[in-house]
């Protein structure tokens, strides 16, 4: 059974449990602040399976983060020990270059029924900080972002505005209940083929009350307020510092 109260811990929350849409748009938050959007096990030579205890084992017991399938993964396990009804599923990310939608299971997301349907994402890097109404296909604006869900036919899109006359970053999905297991071929495609952006470079980022602080490749990108501020690191030395000072993680 999933420790509840220790994965609470490590988000640092100490709110409302109960099955609420105020404690789930305050744990969305909650993790998004505290847990990490990384791929440093790809790059270390660390295998990512996609087993509860050994997501807990590394995200709680070991303060790490991961990826899309980790995060979400995980977060859907703590959701149902709350006693939320949450249900995984797959979706497809857009795919720029190609101008098309990747395949399912390239994304693992959530649906989290209350009175509403909700869509729940803590593994998609800087996206939506709190759950997005299913059922509302007009805008919903987040830290200065309008966000869409649109209905085509069987699927469901989430996107960002367009940005030049091209859909920015997003993904489609259907509301077909996944399990974790189903995950498992995506999950080997993107920590071990050269086609995958994990495994271009080095990525961990977090998002904080004011923006984000991201290690991306050799540069520490720091934004807050609007202002963003990005500085080339010299070293590997100084490198794992600023993976220490800023995400508390250490290799």
């Amino acid at each position: 059974m999933l420790d509840d109260s220790a994965y609470l811990d490590r988000l640092s929350y100490t709110g409302p449990t109960a099955p609420t849409l105020e404690t789930l748009r305050a744990l969305h938050l909650a993790h998004l602040y505290a847990v990490p959007f990384e791929n440093l096990d790809i790059h270390i030579g660390r295998k990512i399976i996609l087993d509860e205890e050994k997501l807990f084992d590394k995200i709680v017991s070991h303060r790490r983060g991961g990826f899309c399938y980790e995060l979400n993964g995980l977060f859907a396990a703590l959701l149902r020990a709350l006693s939320f009804d949450v249900t995984l599923l797959a979706a497809g990310v857009w795919n720029l270059a190609h101008q098309r939608f990747d395949p399912e299971f390239d994304h693992l997301c959530l649906l989290v029924r209350l009175e509403e349907r909700w869509l729940a994402d803590v593994g998609f890097g800087d996206t939506f900080r709190e759950p997005l109404r299913l059922d509302d296909p007009g805008e919903q604006i987040q830290n200065g972002k309008a966000y869409r869900i649109e209905r085509d036919g069987d699927w469901w899109i989430m996107h960002e505005p367009d940005s030049g006359g091209r859909r920015a970053d997003g993904y489609r999905f259907i509301l077909r209940p996944r399990e974790l297991g189903e995950f498992a071929f995506g999950c080997h495609y993107h920590q071990t083929s050269p086609d995958s952006p994990f495994t271009q470079k080095r990525l961990c980022s977090r998002a904080t009350p004011t923006g984000r602080i991201t290690l991306s490749g050799d540069s520490l990108i720091i934004t807050a307020n609007g202002q963003r501020n990005e500085r080339l690191l010299a070293n590997e030395e100084e490198w794992s510092q600023a993976l220490k000072d800023h995400f508390g993680l250490v290799l």
